[in-house]
């Protein structure tokens, strides 16, 4: 039968009951992907609270969000409602402790700055009960939807190769509280593609990095080179430039997946002028196809991936999903990974040999 790029999945089913959403943080995420997903999908939003209640108020007027809350306590005390944590990583525990035990949860990644934090983070959520989730979207971006779902119909075969390469001009600007943080690049952008990377093919053997900064950034980190080792079969590597600043001719942002079978190219459109960015591309060529076919992608990064990240939670809270995808035993996982490429960064290359 011939492939029918229609047929892959790229979206998840919604709730069928939508409970109200509380989001606890006020940042430019939540402007740009949170708040526009929920509205998109028509999850209810009961309310937003930030410790700058003026920017609160200004972002929740943006999206006609009926309450801005006095304080944390207030927002906890919502009835019913599903919280979207969606502060910076260091905040994340304190406020996990004023949540009502037993809440469902999303909490935006990173799962704290470090394994240390992302380890007191689980704590928490395991003392507490909560059913939680890290912010890991990109699982859910129709086009990584789409393309789990060849890889699972076998239409690529055994997957033997696996490249992340980016050449972009990312504008660090928008993202204050990264500046002065020591670990940047790994932690907060490419945790991405290496936690997609664990969904579609596993956990790797161990890790070999180098990342660094730039001499025209105040980023801590800004590039990273990288090789995840899954042994003799499949190569899998990253390869993140954040400062091609030279013009959009060269600049470029893709994930290319190559089976025994077939193959798959995904260009992230979104990170091509962020943030209003390109559409995604999604291209595959499956076994026994003569030539590339592209799927038609029903939405893109964002906002789509943070509807289908709410919708898994609210479904799996009620009952209606038997897995949690990323929850935070599994993004736990995610955090050791990048601690790990961290940790081989800091260790001293293999000299050359000297000249006899």
């Amino acid at each position: 039968m011939p492939f029918d790029p229609a047929s892959l999945r790229q979206s998840w089913p919604m709730p069928s009951r939508p409970a109200p959403i509380v989001t606890i943080g006020a940042g430019s995420v939540v402007g740009d992907a949170h708040f526009p997903a929920f509205r998109k999908a028509g999850l209810p939003i009961a309310g937003l609270y930030d410790l700058d209640r003026d920017r609160a108020a200004t972002l929740a007027g943006r999206f006609g969000v009926p309450r801005v809350y006095a304080d944390l306590a207030e927002a906890a005390a919502e009835p019913g409602a599903v919280f979207d944590v969606a502060t910076p990583p260091g905040a994340h525990a304190a406020v996990l402790r004023a949540l009502p035990d037993g809440a469902a949860v999303l909490i935006q990644k990173p799962m704290g700055r470090d394994l240390g934090e992302a380890s007191e983070i689980l704590a928490i959520c395991r003392e507490k009960r909560l059913v939680a989730a890290v912010n890991f979207q990109l699982r859910f971006a129709p086009q990584c939807l789409a393309l789990a779902d060849a890889i699972s119909r076998g239409l690529l075969g055994e997957v033997v190769d696996v490249e992340v390469h980016l050449a972009i001009h990312t504008p660090w600007h928008l993202f204050a509280f990264l500046k002065g943080l020591p670990r940047v690049e790994l932690a907060v952008h490419s945790i991405h593609y290496l936690d997609l990377i664990r969904s579609l093919v596993g956990d790797p053997l161990g890790v070999h990095a180098r990342t660094l900064g730039h001499p025209r950034s105040e980023m801590a980190q800004t590039r990273t080179s990288a090789i995840l080792d899954y042994g003799d079969r499949l190569r899998c590597t990253l390869s993140v430039n954040h400062d091609h600043g030279f013009g959009r001719r060269n600049q470029v942002a893709e994930i290319r997946i190559d089976g025994l079978d077939g193959a798959a190219h995904l260009k992230l459109g979104l990170l091509l002028d962020y943030p209003r960015g390109e559409p995604d591309e999604l291209w595959i060529r499956p076994a026994g196809a003569g030539d590339w076919v592209e799927v038609p992608l029903a939405g893109g990064w964002f906002p789509d991936a943070f509807v289908g990240r709410m919708a898994n939670l609210q479904r799996f809270a009620a009952g209606e999903d038997d897995r949690l995808v990323g929850s935070v035993e599994d993004a736990w996982t995610t955090m050791a990974l990048v601690e790990a490429l961290f940790d081989s960064s800091a260790r001293p290359a293999t000299p050359l040999a000297a000249k006899p």
